[in-house]
C-alpha cells in the first residue's frame, strides 16, 4: 500500500494515529444528538460500522477517517463543514468525504434526483472514494436487512424511496460499483442486497396473504 505523509505503515500494516482518535471525537461531537432514521440507535454506530468495513478491506487511515466523517457534510453543515474537515484532517480526507456526499443543496433535491445523479458519479470516482462509499452502502444494507428480518417490510415505509425505490437503488448501486471494477467489498454488498430483495419479496407475500385472510374472516 502506498504510504502518504498522514499514514504510518509498520510491517505492511496501517497504524491508526492520534488523527483517527481526533476524527472519532469530532464525529461523535457533531453527530452526538443524531439517531438513525426509523430507530433510536445512536448515529455514531453507523459511522463506526463504516470505518470498520473500510479497515477490514485494507483502507488506510485517511479512508478510515473519511468513513467516520462521510455524512458530516450532508447532515451537519454543508460546505462550511467540508472546509473545516479539510483544515483539520487534510485535503485527501476532504476529497473522499466530498465524493461520498450526494447533496449540498438546502433544502435537498428530491430523493430520486439525488440518487440518480450519485449513481452516474460512481464509476468516475477515485478508488478510495468508491471504497468508503461501498462500505457505507454495505453498512446500510446490512442494517436494513436486519430490520426487515425483525419487523417486516413495513420498515420501508419510513424510507424516502419506500420499498421498491430502495431496493432499486441498492441494486443500481451494485451495478455501478461493478462497472467501475468489482472487488470483495462490492461482492459482499451484492450478496446482502440479493438477500434483502429475496427476504423483502417473501415478507411482502406473507403480508398480502395475511391481509387477504383478515378480509375474508371479516366478511
Amino acid at each position: 500500500m502506498k504510504k502518504t505523509k498522514n499514514n504510518r505503515i509498520v510491517a505492511n500494516r496501517i497504524v491508526l494515529s492520534r488523527r483517527f482518535e481526533k476524527a472519532l471525537v469530532y464525529a461523535a461531537r457533531i453527530h452526538g444528538k443524531q439517531v438513525r432514521k426509523r430507530t433510536h440507535r445512536p448515529y455514531i454506530g453507523h459511522l463506526l460500522s463504516v470505518a470498520s468495513i473500510v479497515i477490514e478491506f485494507d483502507g488506510d487511515e485517511d479512508m478510515a477517517i473519511a468513513a467516520l466523517l462521510h455524512d458530516a457534510v450532508e447532515d451537519q453543515g454543508g460546505l462550511p463543514r467540508l472546509r473545516d474537515i479539510r483544515r483539520r484532517f487534510g485535503k485527501r480526507v476532504a476529497h473522499i468525504v466530498d465524493g461520498c456526499t450526494d447533496s449540498y443543496a438546502t433544502p435537498k433535491l428530491p430523493w430520486i434526483d439525488r440518487k440518480r445523479a450519485y449513481l452516474e458519479r460512481i464509476p468516475k470516482e477515485a478508488t478510495e472514494v468508491r471504497l468508503v462509499s461501498a462500505a457505507d452502502k454495505l453498512s446500510n444494507a446490512r442494517e436494513t436487512l436486519q430490520d426487515v428480518r425483525a419487523h417486516g417490510v413495513e420498515v420501508f415505509e419510513s424510507f424516502a424511496g419506500k420499498k421498491d425505490g430502495t431496493l432499486w437503488y441498492y441494486q443500481a448501486i451494485v451495478e455501478k460499483f461493478r462497472e467501475a471494477g468489482s472487488n470483495g467489498l462490492v461482492e459482499d454488498l451484492a450478496r446482502v442486497v440479493t438477500e434483502l430483495k429475496q427476504l423483502s419479496t417473501r415478507r411482502s407475500s406473507e403480508r398480502n396473504r395475511n391481509q387477504k385472510e383478515k378480509r375474508r374472516r371479516a366478511e
